[in-house]
């Protein structure tokens, strides 16, 4: 009986071991899985957002070349420039490989049949002006599109949001106003009627404060992305980029000579000074945003390998611990059979047993006649 008993608490407490193994193992595992969700999580975000820096760098090209059009279409040239026509292969290349995941084709697709009517927009200047700012709104909204869709705008780290802030909203807008304000100045000048003169004075005065308003918060955001990162490389290359680009603004509001006669010469060579520095101004923003951007996901590339390491070690300890708990109570369960064994041995050997020790038998004194005599002999 006593046996029976150890045998069941034995097998009680390598159940009891097994579940508690499990219910320490288990939840583990369960955490290591959650934090490996996360990470999957964020690196699906962090490769969205790198695709829309890669959709993004197409955009600026465009942006300049349709300020290219605007102002060639205002100085009666017809025909579509070949910046133009670059930038647009260039955007419809990435609208095809992203345009499905960022959500871009329906936008992109009517902004390239607006921009493909713009060569044969004719009529007055004006009217070949505002086709070209009624286009230009719509790549601003291009923009918007990429900049909402792959997330960007809702990044936590600060560096990275005011880069993206830049890239997306003050640099396009700063193109787009600073080629109004000059394509303005020069419809003024150029400009006979008093009455349209006056219009164009009120055109230009809009476009100039645009310009003043955007060049001021892309400055601020490239300052307060220089303060707060920890990119060794940020603060020195927009620093020297940003002052190129504001000595372009400043050499075209010059030209444009707001409340007299714009100079014109002035204006073509601040232009060009001004693309120049664009150009640069925006590959470093795209480049260190693109950085900022591969050392995440590096990062958590390293953070998912480790979680799934954690995991695996959890499902071996988890493995190792049901199979220990399993041998120990099968030597277990036969020691105490070979104990049960034994006792039945030493059962069998006891009063009851038909066996007779040697040292239990009477000694012998030899025949019936020898027991008489000594019988005799004690009467």
């Amino acid at each position: 009986m006593s046996v029976s008993v150890n045998s069941r608490r034995t097998r009680l407490r390598s159940a009891l071991a097994v579940v508690l193994t499990v219910l320490v193992v288990l939840p583990t595992a369960a955490l290591f899985l959650r934090v490996l969700d996360e990470v999957n999580t964020q690196r699906d975000e962090t490769q969205l957002k790198q695709h829309g820096v890669e959709y993004l760098a197409t955009l600026a090209p465009l942006v300049s070349a349709l300020a290219e059009s605007q102002s060639q279409a205002l100085q009666g040239v017809s025909t579509e420039p070949q910046s133009l026509t670059a930038a647009v292969a260039r955007v419809q290349e990435a609208d095809a490989r992203l345009g499905e995941e960022l959500d871009t084709a329906s936008r992109w697709a009517g902004l390239k049949e607006k921009i493909g009517r713009l060569p044969g927009i004719a009529g007055s200047a004006q009217t070949i002006y505002d086709a070209h700012v009624e286009v230009g709104e719509l790549a601003l909204e291009l923009y918007s599109e990429v900049r909402e869709n792959s997330k960007l705008n809702m990044d936590q780290q600060s560096d990275i949001w005011f880069i993206q802030e830049t890239i997306t909203v003050d640099m396009p807008e700063a193109v787009t106003n600073v080629s109004r304000m000059s394509d303005s100045a020069n419809m003024l000048a150029a400009a006979s009627n008093q009455r349209q003169r006056a219009a164009l004075q009120v055109q230009l005065g809009v476009a100039v404060e645009a310009v003043e308003e955007s060049v001021e918060e892309l400055t601020d955001h490239l300052q307060a992305a220089a303060e707060d990162t920890e990119s060794s490389t940020l603060a020195g290359n927009l620093v020297s980029n940003l002052d190129s680009f504001r000595r372009g603004v400043e050499a075209a509001n010059r030209g444009t000579n707001y409340g007299g006669d714009p100079n014109v010469s002035t204006l073509v060579t601040a232009q060009s000074t001004l693309a120049t520095a664009l150009n640069a101004l925006t590959t470093v923003t795209l480049k260190e945003l693109s950085t900022l951007l591969e050392e995440r996901d590096d990062d958590l590339q390293i953070r998912q390998i480790e979680a799934w390491a954690l995991l695996g070690v959890s499902i071996a300890l988890l493995v190792v611990a049901t199979f220990w708990t399993r041998s120990r109570a099968a030597q277990v369960r036969d020691s105490l059979d070979s104990s049960r064994d034994f006792s039945v041995r030493a059962d069998s050997d006891g009063p009851g047993s038909s066996a007779v020790s040697p040292y239990d038998q009477a000694p012998g004194y030899g025949g019936s006649a020898t027991g008489r005599e000594r019988s005799g002999a004690l009467r």
